[in-house]
């Protein structure tokens, strides 16, 4: 690869990003067509059911298109969805190189997409900047692959790790800038997930207030006992509200389905719902992405239940104090080798606090 390669892929990465807010259920993905070392099109995933980021390229650079090379951040689609192949569109347009910065996890592509093109007599390349086309579409990958959403858990604390009084009163441990931060968090998520316990203690909207949000992800309540008051602020905003209950009594769930619920029934299992049941109908719903804004008992079932792909979580430099609640509900630990290890993804100043994104690592 050249370094004209990996800067024509770049600028892909980056018009891939754009639709960040807007793709889902689809993938974010950002395209380039070159020709004599100079861009003649270029394009990006918007919508789903519109046209994909190739066919954008394509149409940008109408004839001259024809014996381009194309940087496409992921593997050009061989199948039927709502619109038709890329590759068919690319082979029509007469290209004569495409390089790829990573495989199609869907089981429908799978490389497939590439063998086409080469089959054809295209020369391809795939794996250019791979890893920053990994990290564009971390729920997308993981659904295909694995068959269930990634869950990133966000979390706001105190120095000394406490999240709200003993009196449940949180409002508001962070400031305006982490707050606006979390909003972005949100936009980019299929749903916004919390439990009855949260519902109860602070009544929240979970939707995304951003002015360039074009969407408004689902919000779902894990909620055993369907404790969800039919007034609840929730329900009382756009947007489509599920709810998952161990409750199966058609005529409790009535009020709920009456101001726009949806109720999904699941199993419980020790004193919560049936976590790994939850995620595989919303990854079954084609949710790549949930956002999980939850009390400790919630965090914690999550973390124990191993469905916490990514932990973001907010530093206010305040303090409240020993009494005042923490950040997981987890058992008591008999040994250090039982511990939960985190590795730091990263770590930057939000306004006057600090964002920490982490993972579980295995020890």
């Amino acid at each position: 690869m050249s370094p004209a390669d990996y800067r024509f892929m770049a600028r892909a990465l980056t018009l891939a990003r754009r639709g960040l807010y807007s793709t889902d259920p689809n993938p974010r993905v950002g395209c380039v067509l070159v020709r004599e070392g100079a861009i003649v099109g270029e394009g990006w995933h918007q919508r789903a059911g519109e046209p994909h980021a190739e066919v954008n390229a394509l149409n940008a650079a109408g004839a001259l298109a024809g014996g381009a090379t194309v940087y496409v951040t992921l593997e050009p689609c061989c199948h039927h969805g709502r619109t038709p192949p890329c590759t068919d569109a690319l082979l029509n347009a007469g290209i004569s190189r495409l390089v790829a910065a990573m495989p199609d996890p869907n089981p429908q592509v799978a490389g497939r997409g590439l063998a086409i093109l080469r089959d054809a007599g295209i020369t391809v390349d795939c794996g250019l900047l791979e890893a920053e086309a990994q990290a564009l579409n971390p729920g997308f990958i993981q659904r295909m692959t694995m068959n269930r959403p990634f869950v990133r858990v966000k979390l706001a604390m105190s120095l000394d790790g406490r999240t709200a009084l003993a009196s449940g009163e949180s409002q508001w441990i962070t400031g305006e800038a982490a707050r606006q931060d979390v909003q972005r968090l949100r936009a980019r998520s299929s749903a916004i997930l919390s439990g009855i316990g949260t519902v109860l203690a602070d009544d929240p909207a979970l939707n995304v207030r951003l002015p360039a949000a074009t969407r408004q992800p689902l919000r779902v309540i894990l909620d055993s006992g369907l404790r969800t008051p039919p007034t609840a602020q929730i329900l009382r905003l756009p947007g489509s509200v599920l709810i998952f209950t161990a409750v199966a009594d058609s005529a409790s769930q009535a009020l709920l389905q009456a101001v726009g619920a949806e109720i999904i029934v699941v199993p419980r299992t020790g004193q919560g719902l049936d976590l790994r049941a939850v995620m595989a109908e919303l990854a079954r719903r084609e949710c790549n992405e949930i956002h999980v804004e939850s009390g400790p008992t919630l965090a914690g079932a999550l973390l124990q239940a191993g469905l916490v792909d990514e932990l973001v979580i907010y530093i206010a430099p305040l303090l409240l104090g020993d009494k005042a609640r923490g950040l997981f509900q987890l058992p008591e630990l008999a040994r250090m080798n039982e511990r939960t290890e985190l590795e730091i993804l990263d770590m930057r100043a939000v306004g006057k606090d600090w964002r920490v994104i982490t993972r579980s690592v295995k020890i």
